[in-house]
């Protein structure tokens, strides 16, 4: 019994030294959290499928057409624009096979590859030049190898990922003729963007057709609601919601593989960081 009380006595005694810490008052330190940055695009994208959804909800008070029209915001950058994202890996291409050769011929003045690195940042092509001269920050700091893969990863580009490997292995004096090699390269660079630019003209035809064919059926739909509402009023059951979504779906399927048919599919890179790695 003395055991048992003595026992009970050191329990409540702990808590109510429990208790007291509990309630004493202490500041907290702010926690600093950094919210997850949402990409422009997908902003964009995000705000014209709410748009057309909301849109279409309160035109037609049918929860099909606001999630089809929601759908059609969603995709219409893929649609009714794409152009200036063409011609953007395009030239990006043609300044990877620019700065190649920039490389080689300042390579020749008996230069250095860092050296030569760090002479062609102020006159790399603008489509790379911020990669560049980050490029050039890293040489100064770290080892080359471990600049040239984070070189490859800024650039995210097939042909920047042939010239890395050459750049890294010449590094590590693997490479015998550099500039034959870096002359090949911008070679190789410039036929990808030349056939880029005549894959994207063959494939006009198909774009204009999606664009015109997601154009007449958008405004054959919206002609029906506004002019002639009766002859849709049959999709207001239950049934009709039904219908009305399987025939978006077929809609949208046929608008996605006529999409998928006008784009130029890249060659995949074979530098790229696994995502465990670049975070």
């Amino acid at each position: 019994m003395i055991l048992l009380a003595a026992l009970t006595g050191v329990a409540m005694a702990a808590g109510a030294l429990l208790l007291a810490d509990g309630l004493t008052f202490r500041p907290r330190r702010p926690v600093a959290r950094t919210a997850p940055r949402v990409p422009a695009d997908v902003r964009r994208r995000a705000g014209l499928a709410v748009a057309l959804g909301g849109f279409g909800l309160l035109l037609t008070r049918w929860p099909v057409a606001a999630v089809a029209l929601a759908g059609l915001g969603w995709f219409v950058p893929d649609l009714f624009s794409g152009r200036a994202a063409r011609e953007r890996i395009t030239a990006r291409t043609e300044a990877v096979a620019s700065w190649t050769e920039m490389l080689r011929d300042t390579m020749s003045g008996a230069h250095g590859l860092e050296e030569a690195i760090i002479t062609t940042a102020e006159i790399a092509p603008q489509p790379i030049r911020a990669e560049v001269a980050a490029l050039t920050v890293r040489v100064e700091r770290e080892p080359l190898a471990s600049a040239l893969r984070a070189f490859a990863d800024d650039l995210a580009h097939p042909s920047g990922d042939l010239v890395v490997t050459a750049l890294t292995l010449a590094a590590e004096g693997a490479v015998g003729d550099l500039n034959e090699l870096l002359g090949t390269l911008a070679l190789s660079a410039r036929e990808e963007a030349a056939m880029q630019l005549r894959v994207d003209a063959a494939r006009a035809r198909v774009r204009t057709a999606v664009r015109v064919i997601a154009g007449v059926t958008a405004a054959t739909a919206l002609g029906l609601i506004l002019l002639n509402r009766s002859y849709l009023d049959v999709y207001g059951s239950v049934v009709g919601q039904l219908v009305l979504a399987a025939v978006a779906a077929m809609w949208a399927g046929a608008l996605w593989w006529l999409g998928r048919m006008s784009r130029f599919l890249a060659p995949e890179r074979f530098l790229a960081s696994a995502p465990e790695e670049a975070a």
